[in-house]
């Protein structure tokens, strides 16, 4: 074949709402080579979804390609009946959600589903699929893969599902793989290891690989050209030294600015004409004094543990201790702890042994069921990984922010409530007019401003923030951030901030814990710590890190390198 394997030409695509029609696409032109991995980069809502929808045909009933063509090996697939694409899907071209969880029948083992997927392109028995997927499973180098072939996605990790999910997408031996945000949710060292395997499959089967995210990083280390979108058009193309380098565009210099990197500043994630405000601000706050001796610690955790019926501890002799206004870190990857020693420390859940100590007042002792009825519950507040889960479908923004204050704070329905939900909502730059709006009516960076504004609600003295920004564009991370850091400058707010991204945790946090396993294994002052690392697993997340700045990683590289054939399975 010669020629590219697919092109875009102009395309648009329009989507029938309430509302009228909405154009999410708007005059893509693009290629791509055969072996070719491009980078498909932009926000939410900028279109890079939806181009993959359409080049699959899997576009929602009421989405429909208004004009332009998709050659796919010089066949404009636009035109093709259904029952001809239907051949195409799978065998020659696939796709990879980015939900794996939503992606996967909950009810049907995942080996039958890779067999179903192998059934439904090629003639084979049941038996000669079985023994196939069980092949693929080996490929994705996943763990114990003969037992695996038997589990159901609940009893399987992210990083585990979205093997099966690579497994699925390969087993005809497409010519062309869609990854739609493959590694959201994942912690750095299991994205690394995900998307080494998909560089390495892409390059063993000849597979051209389109790689849609909003992380910048990602899209410079495995990407041989890169495409920015926003609002629906394609407003630059290059290859990633030269487009995060040297952005031309101001939405690229937008994107690139707000991407941290490991010598970021809160401060450096706003284009020029944002940080003069933003220092102004900072400059407007208190400073918060350097605590006197003998001033007891906000929180003083000893020994803490968690222990299941089966298995090894979730965590085990974990001590740690904050004083008022300090921001903390935990990380490490997925599994090892964090979220279940946050949830202690909130009083979610029990622990099985140890002590915490809040203002010098024993509360571990108290059970966690009974914890709401506590004076200190409201000085002790979370928020959230997904505010989609978190915050009620039937509650308006004003209600899931109120409702804290009804029942931690004694508050009654009226006026004063009313300004005070309204006072949240203005701290955290959330617009009066959207609080009468329910969750589904609010867009990923709004969300995330009501689960905070419902968080600081009571005024709390300690936050605890469970991967407060995993899922949110990088530019309203940013603001998500500075928000952040300003609350707790104003309110000598301590923050626990849990999260897999280390250059946030850097630029947020005074002092870092890693945790593996359920153990400390490492800690201290945040940027001394990543800068030079102590331990090889505290080195090893720093360097499955993607950085914008750094060189890209040819797919040759890193395919062909020594020690190919022995990335860790999950």
């Amino acid at each position: 074949m010669t020629g590219p394997l697919l092109q875009i030409e102009d395309l648009h695509v329009t989507f029938s709402t309430r509302r009228g029609l909405v154009e999410a696409v708007r005059g893509v032109t693009l290629s791509l080579d055969q072996g070719e991995m491009l980078g498909l980069v932009g926000e939410s809502g900028s279109g890079k979804s939806v181009t993959g929808f359409a080049t699959t045909r899997l576009l929602d009933v009421a989405g429909r390609v208004t004009a332009g063509r998709i050659l796919f090996r010089g066949q404009d697939i636009t035109k093709i009946a259904d029952s001809d694409f239907r051949v195409l899907h799978g065998a020659a071209m696939s796709m990879i959600f980015q939900n794996p969880r939503a992606a996967l029948n909950p009810i049907r083992a995942v080996g039958l589903q890779i067999a179903d997927a192998i059934l439904s392109h090629k003639r084979m028995s049941k038996e000669d699929a079985a023994e196939e997927a069980l092949k693929l499973l080996r490929a994705v180098q996943i763990r114990d893969p003969e037992k695996r072939m038997t589990a159901y996605p609940h009893e399987l990790s992210g990083g585990m599902c979205q093997r099966v999910m690579i497994a699925i997408a390969i087993s005809c031996n497409p010519m062309l793989l869609i990854a739609d945000e493959p590694t959201t949710g994942l912690d750095v060292t299991t994205q690394k290891v995900v998307m080494d395997l998909l560089v390495r499959i892409a390059a063993d089967r000849g597979m051209a690989t389109i790689l849609i995210t909003h992380d910048l990083g990602l899209a410079a280390r495995y990407c041989q050209r890169v495409v920015v979108m926003e609002q629906g058009r394609l407003v630059e193309e290059a290859a990633p030294q030269t487009l995060f380098r040297h952005p031309r565009h101001a939405y690229t210099r937008r994107l690139v600015a707000a991407s941290p990197t490991a010598t970021s500043r809160i401060a450096d994630l706003v284009t020029d004409d944002e940080r003069s405000h933003y220092l102004a601000m900072l400059a407007a706050c208190k400073p918060r004094p350097a605590p006197a001796a003998g001033t007891p610690l906000l929180l003083d955790v000893k020994n803490l543990a968690k222990r299941y019926d089966q298995g090894p501890p979730a965590v085990a002799d974990f001590s740690m201790a904050m004083a008022a206004g300090e921001s903390v870190g935990l990380v490490g990857e997925s599994g090892s702890g964090k979220t279940t020693t946050s949830r202690m420390i909130c009083r979610l859940i029990d622990p099985s042994e140890g002590t915490i100590l809040f203002d010098g007042e024993s509360i571990g002792h108290l059970p966690a069921r009974d914890f709401h009825r506590s004076p200190v519950r409201k000085d002790i507040q979370i928020v959230f990984q997904d505010p989609n889960e978190s915050l009620n479908p039937r509650f308006t923004a004003f209600d899931c922010i109120a409702h804290p204050l009804l029942r931690l704070s004694g508050m009654r329905p009226g006026d004063v409530l009313r300004q005070r939900v309204e006072q949240c909502a203005q701290r955290v730059g959330l617009p009066a007019e959207l609080l009468p709006r329910f969750p589904h009516q609010l867009s990923g960076g709004q969300k995330a401003r009501v689960g905070i504004a419902r968080a600081i609600a009571c005024q709390p003295r300690l936050l605890v923030l469970d991967e407060p920004t995993a899922a949110l564009d990088v530019s309203v991370q940013a603001v998500v951030l500075q928000l952040l850091d300003r609350l707790r400058r104003e309110d000598d707010l301590a923050l626990l901030f849990v999260s897999h991204d280390l250059n946030v945790v850097r630029m947020m946090c005074d002092r870092t814990i890693v945790l593996r396993n359920g153990c400390v294994v490492e800690q201290g002052e945040s940027r001394a710590l990543f800068d030079n690392p102590q331990t090889a697993y505290t080195r090893e997340l720093v360097d499955a890190v993607p950085h914008i700045g750094g060189a890209p990683a040819a797919a040759a590289a890193q395919v062909t390198g020594p020690g190919v054939n022995n990335v860790r399975s999950l």
